[in-house]
């Protein structure tokens, strides 16, 4: 599986530390499972079916079949493209007391 998962990220063009921030799993398990060291587990291969709904898990598993289910669309339109989420900003910070008072910060 190894090569196989090389052979997705140079299709896909995305880097190991890319593919690991999108299936949300720890950059060096990407590293171990491409040098053969680890296996991957079910965490990795539910998210690679999540978030790369074209590629056949058929081809990834075993080896058989084609890299992606429908020959004719190309890497790119497999990949499920979702926009980065609005940064978070803190508004208020609310403190409360053992003697029952609070504090409100702006």
């Amino acid at each position: 599986m190894d090569k196989r998962l090389q052979q997705f990220l140079d299709a896909e063009n995305i880097s190991q530390a890319q593919l690991a921030d999108t299936l949300g799993v720890a950059r060096a398990s990407i590293s171990h499972i491409l040098s053969g060291r680890n296996r991957p587990g079910f965490d990795f291969l539910e998210g690679m079916a999540l978030h790369f709904p074209g590629i056949s898990m058929d081809w990834l598993l075993t080896g058989n079949g084609r890299m992606y289910k429908d020959s004719a669309s190309t890497p790119a339109e497999n990949r499920e493209i979702r926009p980065d989420p609005e940064p978070r900003r803190v508004s208020r910070i609310l403190v409360f007391y053992d003697d029952n008072t609070f504090e409100e910060f702006q």
